[in-house]
């Protein structure tokens, strides 16, 4: 199969894009996301009509965040989108006269790393997204592993302090309430009330208050070296590597992929990681380590590889 079509769906706007066998996006077209969940079927559609027009694309991806089933047609569970067993693959086929796969945009962005980024040499990777949540995608043998029912690898939903900090999904203690966007933010202002004379730097990019932290304000801070915006990092990075250590008693992969907004700071946070990863890693002294490196593709992955998974067919 030569061209197919991606589609990455975020909470401001819908991404469609034509990729080539080699991952390149060759056209894009983008749309609002609507506030309904009819209103982003229709959405989708559209952007897929529009970037195929005039194209030879023969199939179409769509990654959506949220549970998927093990048949990639129905996302059983999108809590952003309030989908609840929405026929998502017939739907679009219906309206764009093309074969459909669905994935989670988790598992799309990582099949495109393994692909076409920071995966490539790898059979065996592991990727976590450190956005506003931490999402996951595993790659074993060369191939994408999703679980017997399609949910495999939520990552940030395992439970890392029992009866920990109330998370969205409901339950408690889970990874990404300690080694994401948010957490890191909750960092920095928590750290900001207890001493704002250290963090007068880090007050000042806000409105004075430490409410007004936002992610943006400590990765400025951080990079000019502000101790209270640094050590947030070393925080978050410290659940990170942790996390991580764990996954590598489960799958033993040759590297570690790690992508999101978070890891947009480069080594400010990925050395940190590292290192917590060789604290935590059990047997650390006399056994092989992951590779832990940065993800390359960045906000494409998930449109290359959601492409890439229709090609597969």
């Amino acid at each position: 199969m030569g061209l197919t079509i991606g589609v990455d769906i975020g909470g401001t706007k819908i991404a469609a894009g034509v990729v080539d066998e080699a991952g390149a996006i060759l056209e894009t077209s983008t749309v609002p996301t609507p506030p309904t969940p009819e209103g982003v079927v229709d959405a989708i559609a559209a952007a897929v009509r529009t970037v195929g027009a005039g194209s030879t694309a023969e199939a179409v991806g769509i990654g959506a965040a949220g549970y998927v089933d093990d048949k990639r047609a129905t996302v059983l569970f999108a809590p952003n989108i309030k989908w609840r067993h929405e026929a998502l693959k017939d739907k679009i086929e219906q309206r764009v006269g093309m074969p459909v796969v669905v994935e989670n945009d988790a598992n799309a962005a990582a099949w495109g790393e393994y692909r076409f980024g920071a995966g490539r040499g790898h059979e065996d990777v592991v990727c976590i997204t450190l956005g506003t949540g931490l999402g996951g995608g595993i790659i074993l043998g060369g191939r994408l592993h999703r679980g017997r029912f399609g949910v495999a690898g939520e990552f940030g939903h395992i439970r890392m302090v029992p009866d920990g900090l109330l998370c969205g999904c409901g339950s408690q203690g889970c990874w990404e309430q300690y080694a994401s966007g948010r957490a890191l933010v909750r960092y920095a202002r928590q750290r900001a009330a207890a001493d704002p004379e250290r963090a007068a730097a880090l007050l000042e990019l806000g409105d004075g208050t430490p409410e007004g932290i936002e992610g943006r304000h400590i990765s400025e801070a951080a990079r000019a070296g502000d101790p209270v915006a640094v050590d947030s990092f070393r925080e978050l990075a410290r659940w990170a590597g942790a996390g991580l250590a764990d996954l590598a008693s489960l799958f033993d992969p040759s590297a570690f992929i790690v992508g999101g907004g978070v890891s947009d700071e480069g080594d400010l946070v990925l050395e940190p990681i590292r290192k917590s990863f060789r604290r935590w890693l059990v047997g650390a002294r006399y056994r092989p380590h992951a590779r832990v490196v940065a993800a390359r593709l960045g906000g494409r992955a998930g449109l290359v590889g959601a492409a890439d998974l229709a090609r597969q067919g």
